[in-house]
């Protein structure tokens, strides 16, 4: 059986057979009583765009579901992978030609750039892969 991440949000608006729900995800620190006395308490708002599961309307409070494999999948393309092209390109250049450190840094650099640059591209096959549902609390 497929287990799943689940967050609450709230729909923000309702497009087809799509909402786009507002997460807010909250570090450890945000239930702490000292929080207005540390710099590292945060929370941050972010915006899913979900299948719907059932109706739902904006303003209805929801969860948000995505399979665990899904989500450690989405793990690895946003940030395993870049970091593998970096370092290889950096691995290889190092290696293979007599360059400057910053050339090849810069290089390194604009190579996971060109890495995400791809992922744009593929945006729509990526969303259609990594699907979120929304279902009423």
């Amino acid at each position: 059986m497929a287990e799943y991440v689940h967050h609450e949000g709230v729909v923000l608006r309702v497009e087809g057979d799509r909402a786009q729900v507002e997460i807010v995800q909250t570090s450890a620190c945000q239930a702490c009583k000292a929080k207005h006395m540390c710099l590292s308490s945060e929370s941050k708002s972010k915006l899913i765009d979900a299948i719907m599961e059932e109706p739902v309307r904006a303003g209805e409070q929801v969860e948000v579901s995505v399979r665990e494999t899904l989500a450690w999948r989405a793990v690895v393309v946003a940030y395993v992978l870049p970091f593998v092209v970096m370092i290889g390109v950096i691995a290889a250049l190092s290696v293979w030609t007599e360059w400057d450190d910053a050339v090849v840094g810069g290089t390194a650099i604009a190579a996971t750039a060109l890495y995400y640059l791809v992922l744009i591209l593929f945006r729509k096959r990526l969303q259609r892969q990594f699907s979120f549902t929304v279902r009423k609390r």
